[in-house]
């Protein structure tokens, strides 16, 4: 909320400006219109890059000591073959079909620091994508593949700047990727949660138990 306040008077103050510059401009007032005008404008181009930025945040969920972010079940459909029925905690069901014996869950994680944590911004988090994968490694090279995307990139993608640009954002403290991935057995079930050092994921009914304990 504070950072919708601040892009909304950055902007309001530089249009402002703007036209104030532009109507001493008209009274030929050149040098003060000149000067009122581009701090207007640079106060507008400000404004849209905090609110590209603020809209790509959006996409993301607030990171707390350890926080649930979705459960998934898996209907065998044939050999290394999977329906995976997928829900996170702010969304629907989500359903996929995986190959391979094994799931793997993606997210992006944000942390802060400074100016940011100032301006209210937790650690963040977002679910990026889900696969399927092969325990054996031929296989995983030659066998049919599925990854399936769960995000959008609205706005201007902060995490991937940052991680190309690391250091020219000062208030962003760490930019990391993480995964979780578990054994697939029909009827399995899973939640999954993140934490401070990333996903972790859990079997919550006896079939994904002993599925683990085998696989192990």
């Amino acid at each position: 909320m504070l950072i919708k306040v601040l892009v909304a008077v950055i902007a309001v103050l530089g249009l402002i400006l703007f036209v104030l510059g532009l109507r001493r401009l008209w009274r030929r007032k050149l040098f003060t219109g000149s000067m009122q005008g581009l701090t207007g404008l640079l106060l507008l181009t400000a404004a849209a890059l905090a609110g590209a930025i603020a809209l790509n945040l959006y996409t993301y969920q607030r990171l707390t000591y350890e926080t649930p972010v979705a459960e998934v079940y898996f209907e065998s459909l044939a050999p290394n073959r999977f329906r995976a029925s997928l829900t996170p905690t702010d969304k629907n069901v989500l359903v996929f079909e995986l190959y391979g014996d094994a799931w793997q869950l993606d997210a992006r994680v944000l942390k802060w620091h400074g100016v940011a944590l100032l301006l209210g911004l937790d650690p963040m988090y977002r679910l990026d994508r889900l696969s399927g994968r092969y325990s054996d490694v031929a296989q995983e090279r030659t066998a049919p593949r599925s990854v399936y995307n769960l995000s959008e990139d609205p706005g201007l993608d902060i995490w991937t700047v940052a991680r190309l640009y690391e250091g020219w954002i000062p208030w962003v403290d760490a930019v990391y990727g993480s995964a979780t991935y578990m054994p697939m057995a029909d009827g399995a079930r899973y939640t999954v949660t993140m934490t401070t050092s990333g996903l972790v994921a859990r079997a919550t009914n006896e079939i994904a138990q002993k599925a683990l304990q085998d696989w192990r």
